[in-house]
């Protein structure tokens, strides 16, 4: 049935925002990051045109990030980002405030849940509520969650690794691990320093991940020309790093995440393990696009890995398709997809 009221699934991630607005789909996609003018608190710019700012601001600028590890981390200027945006897709005049479904990590407490919620409202929205991201991943994977039987789906976005094995539209088993494609990130800059005595940025640590970077073993080793700052004289230099070298630099926040998986594999209901074996885990979110981390998961878990389709926009479409089930949810608190307060 048409509705005036605009119905809006928010992808709320560490590094990057994805909205989408059913019947359109996904209608904006930015980086999560603010430019605020330290003088008069006011918003300079959102998303991408933010993005650029970062580490080349003057002192009356300031470039953040207000999202941390999947949850608020300042909550004025997310409140503030989550306005601008909800204003660009549906407008700053309207009748009807929209109805907002946010996603949050399956770890997520409940001060942070509330926090989600209430920073919603006060961006515009009439009413808001939250999904948690394994699931709303596997929605928009195309996994068949409402049948008996086990789905098991690893979402490794920007500051959260979420881990869920779910079955008739609930999850049986979730963890949430706080290592993610930022922590990679930050693994790679604290190599290049230690290995290159050069300094880089968060923006080349991260093309470097996406260039050269892997968890496996490539058949054709990469090589990279990586420019920073010289530790030892402060001039510009330019250095040569291969992908051998970055694997080793990411080992640490890869295994950590094979370790969870495994471990969720562990505590899973031996049907539902016997389930997944036939249909494999599905990784979903921007670091399972990192080269060879299926194969790593395969390898150490003995279990098919799947890389759904499109990966970076898995959680935004699941949470545009749970759009619909919310009027049946404000009917049945026993309904699991979607937690929170109307």
């Amino acid at each position: 049935m048409f509705s005036l009221t605009p119905e809006l699934g928010i992808d709320l991630g560490t590094a990057n925002i994805l909205v989408y607005q059913r019947g359109k789909g996904i209608v904006l996609r930015e980086p999560s990051v603010v430019a605020i003018s330290t003088h008069t608190k006011r918003v300079l710019a959102v998303g991408e045109e933010a993005r650029l700012m970062i580490g080349r601001t003057p002192g009356s600028i300031v470039a953040i990030r207000p999202m941390s590890e999947g949850v608020i981390a300042d909550y004025t200027t997310t409140q503030k980002m989550l306005e601008h945006l909800i204003n660009r897709v549906v407008g700053r005049k309207r009748l009807f405030k929209p109805r907002v479904l946010i996603c949050v990590p399956s770890g997520v407490t409940s001060v942070e849940h509330r926090a989600v919620i209430q920073a919603a409202r006060e961006a515009g929205a009439g009413e808001a509520f939250t999904i948690e991201e394994p699931m709303a991943a596997a929605i928009g994977a195309g996994l068949p969650i409402a049948n008996p039987g086990g789905n098991m789906v690893v979402d490794i976005g920007g500051g959260t690794t979420d881990i869920a094995v779910i079955s008739l539209e609930g999850i049986v088993i979730s963890r949430s691990l706080r290592v993610a494609g930022n922590k990679m990130d930050e693994v790679i800059i604290r190599h290049i320093k230690n290995a290159h005595s050069l300094m880089i940025g968060e923006r080349t640590a991260e093309d470097i991940k996406v260039r050269i970077g892997s968890a496996f073993a490539l058949e054709q080793e990469l090589e990279l020309e990586v420019r920073g700052r010289d530790l030892v004289n402060g001039m510009p230099r330019t250095v040569r790093v291969s992908s051998v070298e970055i694997r080793d630099a990411l080992y640490e926040p890869v295994i950590q995440i094979v370790d969870r998986v495994k471990s969720v594999l562990e505590q899973t209901p031996p049907e539902l393990a016997a389930d997944i074996i036939d249909r494999g885990i599905w990784l979903t979110g921007g670091g399972a696009l990192l080269r060879g981390v299926d194969r790593l998961l395969s390898d150490a878990t003995d279990t098919p890995v799947h890389v759904a389709e499109d990966p970076l926009s898995c959680v935004a479409i699941g949470t545009g398709r749970a759009l619909e089930e919310l009027p049946a949810i404000r009917h049945s608190e026993a309904r699991q997809i979607v937690r929170g307060q109307i």
